[in-house]
């Protein structure tokens, strides 16, 4: 699939602010299973200078510097063209050695993955939400240890399980608490997702981007899932939010081990404690890359 996908997000302050510098994660990845065709971004009012990176996970990512005119507002607009590949999600063969769970990694790729495997309580603690921990244990002994079991009843329990709920701002709720009150936001199932995955010992980010949607409703949204690293077969996205295992109808902005570092747009101002509102607008025009041809021609 093709996708075009115009994202304006309008910040408003209380009083006159001075912006700080500002890190902004709208430029969607490329990778195996997308690839960004165009990309553009304008920011008003215009940065001093602006930069573009790449982070520790592979995102690029850019900051921009303002100069220190006061300003009632911010906008950030995105816009990008991109091609999705992965039409089949299990289109994968795992090592002989991680067919079972939980997997006994090589030290080397243990080593790589620990970032992946660590609780999410405060964003550097070790140890592991006992409530995600105790679903964990409940589901292995469900699907006898299979990997591929275990990934497709975790995101059938949550979606099956858990009202969803509108949130368009705060932090994730505690994995723990999302599970015991079977409700929360898109970005509350990725991060029980995770937590419980990591708690068996698979490895799994939180994952920050877009999906198609329904067709029949105008309304879009940003979204948020989960993304399991399986030896073989590399990372493999789950939409608990959705039911499904993620295949070419989601688009990714940003992977992290901890969803705080996922945010779409993260800064301050001066003096700090101002009051703001942030609202957006959200547009994803999906085509087949038959219909891609045809327009073309």
């Amino acid at each position: 699939m093709r996708y075009h996908i115009s994202h304006t997000t309008y910040y408003t302050y209380e009083q006159p602010v001075i912006l700080q510098p500002h890190t902004i994660r709208l430029r969607p990845r490329s990778d195996s299973s997308q690839t960004v065709e165009s990309f553009s971004l304008t920011v008003t009012p215009v940065p001093k200078y602006q930069s573009y990176f790449t982070d520790l996970d592979g995102n690029e990512l850019i900051k921009v510097w303002f100069d220190r005119e006061p300003t009632l507002s911010l906008t950030v607009h995105a816009e990008s063209q991109v091609a999705t590949h992965r039409t089949n999600p299990f289109d994968y063969l795992l090592e002989p050695w991680a067919t079972h769970l939980p997997i006994d990694y090589p030290a080397s790729l243990l080593v790589q993955l620990k970032p992946y495997l660590v609780g999410h309580r405060l964003g550097y603690s070790d140890s592991l939400d006992p409530v995600a921990a105790q679903l964990a244990q409940e589901i292995w002994l469900k699907v006898h240890g299979n990997p591929a079991g275990f990934l497709s009843e975790l995101n059938a329990q949550i979606y099956k399980g858990c009202q969803h709920l509108s949130r368009d701002t705060g932090d994730p709720f505690p994995p723990g608490l999302t599970w015991t009150q079977k409700a929360g936001s898109c970005r509350d199932f990725s991060v029980l997702f995770t937590e419980v995955c990591r708690a068996i010992g698979l490895a799994a980010r939180f994952v920050s981007g877009y999906q198609e949607g329904d067709p029949d409703n105008s309304e879009r949204h940003l979204h948020a899932w989960a993304e399991v690293y399986l030896p073989g077969a590399g990372w493999r996205g789950y939409d608990p939010t959705q039911g499904l295992a993620v295949a070419d109808r989601h688009i990714t902005l940003v992977t992290s081990s901890f969803s705080r570092y996922a945010a779409p747009i993260a800064g301050t101002v001066s003096p700090g404690g101002v009051h703001s509102t942030m609202s957006y607008e959200l547009a994803i025009q999906p085509k087949s890359f038959e219909q891609s041809q045809v327009q073309d021609q």
